[in-house]
């Protein structure tokens, strides 16, 4: 006799708020073509959780991470993170008139990618009896793994589309040195959560 599947109960509220969001988001598109690029990304990044619903191995705290990083890519893909009007949502929210030339969401976005992802990294290799020191290191190492390799299929992608297109996916708003950027940004992010995850958080070993 099979017994039927079940998820654990706060994971599964996560994922059903990101679905929830995902359809909102996705109703009247306003780049319909560069946003449906964009999910294939939320896509892959979110079988994670997908498949952590069933083996249910995850820290709570890594899987809001991860969950936490999809939203911050929802949101970037309704505006195709070149357009998120996050300047107005702060005057009206806080009253804070940031005046810049260029959309700084994508930055965000790589600097959250670094903090975000890296206790699931991490999280990784907590049943492997290796030292601390030697988890931290994998697991900024793999950030960074994972950065050179989302900058170098975003590029090679962009080939393949129109000019326009490319631009508006990839985000470098004229910007030649985009790419660069945004992985200094994922390995600041990663280098500060390392820093906490070895110095202070007693709690991962």
């Amino acid at each position: 006799m099979t017994t039927p599947l079940s998820f654990p109960k706060k994971k599964s509220i996560v994922v059903l708020f990101l679905l929830l969001v995902t359809i909102l988001t996705t109703l009247n598109p306003i780049y319909p073509n560069e946003q449906f690029l964009q999910h294939i990304g939320t896509f892959i990044i979110s079988l994670v959780l997908l498949i952590d619903l069933k083996k249910n191995k995850l820290q709570l705290g890594a899987f809001i991470c991860v969950s936490l990083f999809i939203l911050i890519h929802i949101i970037g893909a309704r505006w195709i993170y070149s357009f998120v009007p996050y300047q107005d949502w702060l005057n009206n929210i806080f009253g804070w008139n940031l005046d810049s030339s260029r959309n700084h969401f994508d930055r965000f976005a790589h600097f959250s990618f670094g903090i975000l992802i890296f206790p699931y990294f991490y999280n990784l290799f907590s049943l492997l009896k290796i030292r601390k020191k030697i988890k931290v290191l994998i697991a900024w190492a793999l950030v960074q793994s994972f950065s050179v390799f989302y900058e170098t299929f975003e590029w090679m992608l962009t080939l393949l589309l129109s000019g326009d297109t490319a631009d508006n996916y990839n985000g470098q708003q004229g910007d030649l040195w985009d790419a660069q950027k945004d992985m200094a940004l994922a390995m600041l992010g990663s280098t500060l959560i390392g820093a906490y995850f070895l110095l202070f958080n007693k709690k991962n070993n």
